[in-house]
């Protein structure tokens, strides 16, 4: 239950970048077949096409709002993608990318970049210009650090940087208001920084698979929280004030070190599922959980 939790939560996400709308607009297949129709066309996928370039043609199609490059050989992103300043989504998904140039600055429209599934190191400093951009999907890289530009990117709602080598955030992430979903799963973060409790807009939080030994009592004042997966981390204990998260539907706890949970939890009123399988806790403590959660699921080892 732990591996397909996160997978179910931010699948709507993702899917976003990996699939064009045909009823919005035809949805074109190569370069070739979308030239006759350039003043119209806006959707172009060569998903999965074993390409290593792409056509320099494909410049003609400046109506294009959809571009889908997952699945192909790509090393680098080629100057003739940032000549398409119509650009709102961008999925570079499952290539062979170990940078992104600065002149992805020049896709001032975009709204959605993929470049998950490739083996980036590091962010264009540019990315600050993208004030369009609301969700960005970095997973399966081998990031070590965010850009403080990031934090510019003021409308970005998700952000998905699991499955790198994170393990600290920009200083001024914080100000990412509008920022609902933050998976930052299979880092290295030993510790949370208490600014992100003004990450006021959040909704789901996914930390598991980190080296976490405790967290911030500020987080109890992440009440829009309705997800937040902790598991396989080196707790020994959660905050007291955890019941001030009332609107928590899901909580995954499970594979850490903890004997017992806060004392009052009757103000999580929205919890729907509790895991705290792979916890030393007590039968009696777990007995406790669920009187005081008895509209909540509660999943524990057998004692």
């Amino acid at each position: 239950m732990k591996n397909i939790l996160p997978i179910i939560l931010l699948a709507t996400a993702t899917a976003t970048a990996q699939y064009a709308n045909p009823i919005k607009a035809p949805v074109y297949t190569s370069v070739e077949q979308a030239l006759p129709h350039k003043a119209t066309a806006t959707q172009l996928n060569y998903r999965d096409k074993g390409i290593f370039h792409l056509p320099q043609e494909v410049t003609q199609l400046q109506k294009l709002t959809y571009l889908n490059l997952m699945g192909n050989h790509f090393e680098e992103v080629e100057p003739q993608v940032f000549a398409l300043k119509n650009l709102e989504v961008l999925n570079l998904k499952l290539n062979a990318l170990k940078y992104i140039p600065k002149d992805l600055e020049k896709l001032k429209s975009l709204t959605t970049l993929d470049v998950s599934d490739n083996a980036i190191q590091a962010l264009p400093q540019g990315i600050g210009s993208l004030q369009n951009l609301s969700m960005l999907i970095l997973s399966y890289n081998a990031i070590t650090f965010l850009p403080n530009e990031l934090s510019k990117c003021k409308n970005i709602e998700i952000l998905e940087a699991d499955s790198n080598q994170l393990s600290y955030l920009p200083d001024d992430f914080a100000k990412l208001k509008k920022l609902r979903q933050l998976s930052l799963a299979r880092n290295q973060f030993n510790e949370l920084d208490e600014s992100w409790a003004a990450l006021n807009a959040l909704e789901d939080l996914n930390l598991e698979h980190n080296q976490l030994k405790a967290i911030p009592v500020a987080f109890t004042k992440l009440t829009g929280l309705r997800t937040l997966l902790l598991n396989d981390n080196r707790l020994t204990k959660l905050p007291e004030g955890l019941d001030n998260l009332g609107s928590l539907q899901l909580l995954s706890l499970a594979n850490n070190n903890i004997k017992a949970l806060p004392k009052n939890l009757e103000g999580l009123k929205e919890l729907k599922t509790l895991i705290i399988t792979g916890n030393p806790i007590p039968a009696a403590e777990v007995a406790r959980i669920k009187k005081a959660l008895p509209g909540c699921a509660v999943y524990a080892d057998k004692k």
